[in-house]
């Protein structure tokens, strides 16, 4: 089975995060950027560094653009810059383009060209911190359709030391538990240290410890009565 290539157009900061993180988890990367010393940075971090205009048709179809899986455009301030690259790109008929917007109404305009998957990583991890401040036992969550979230808990102080047949989390609060994550100690190198490890699927007379990590799917609303009542 062939990797699956991805290109990533803007190393900045969020495109530096997704380029790398997409080749640690194997594969093949192409990192895109003006910036010659950017592209330096990075080049031992993903399988190719291009420092080209990302504007410039003839020079992405030079780089075999069109035969990649996904193109993410991450440039940050020049908006202008960004338009025409996503354009470009869809005129490439490149198969999924995720373009990335820096407010409502880039956002419009994205939408008016055409574009379907835009992100706006300051608005998502704005409302990740507000989430945090208000529910600091969510450490992390995936918002899905109709209210339902899946949401990574510490532990609230109610549950533990109690079996999830006593805590009866689906009767009781209507969230399903998916699995859980618990703190073991383990010897390394003649040094005690402390890891978290996924059980997989818990039993019933799984006992909830205070530094579990309890990752739930419900709606929001239940999720968060949950740990009110529990904390």
């Amino acid at each position: 089975m062939s990797k699956k290539k991805y290109a990533v157009i803007g190393i900045g900061q969020f495109g530096r995060a997704i380029a790398t993180s997409l080749a640690n988890k194997g594969a093949e990367v192409m990192a895109i950027d003006q910036d010659e010393d950017i592209i330096d940075s990075i080049a031992d971090e993903v399988s190719v560094a291009v420092a080209m205009d990302a504007t410039d048709k003839k020079a992405l179809l030079s780089q075999n653009i069109n035969e990649f899986d996904a193109v993410v455009i991450a440039i940050g301030q020049d908006f202008e810059q960004r338009l025409l690259c996503t354009t470009i790109l869809m005129e490439l008929n490149i198969p999924r383009i995720i373009t990335r917007s820096m407010g409502p109404n880039q956002q419009k305009i994205l939408e008016k060209i055409g574009a379907i998957e835009i992100l706006c990583p300051e608005d998502e991890v704005g409302i990740i911190v507000a989430e945090r401040l208000l529910n600091p036992n969510i450490l992390s969550y995936l918002q899905l359709p109709d209210e339902f979230k899946i949401a990574e808990i510490i532990s609230p102080k109610n549950i533990v030391n109690r079996s999830l047949k006593d805590i009866d989390l689906r009767n009781r609060y209507k969230i399903n538990l998916i699995t859980i994550k618990k703190e073991i100690s383990l010897l390394r190198n003649n040094v005690q240290i402390t890891e978290q490890h996924i059980i997989g699927v818990p039993s019933y007379d799984t006992i909830i410890k205070e530094n579990d990590t309890l990752i739930v799917f419900g709606r929001n609303k239940d999720i968060e009565k949950f740990i009110e009542i529990n904390q």
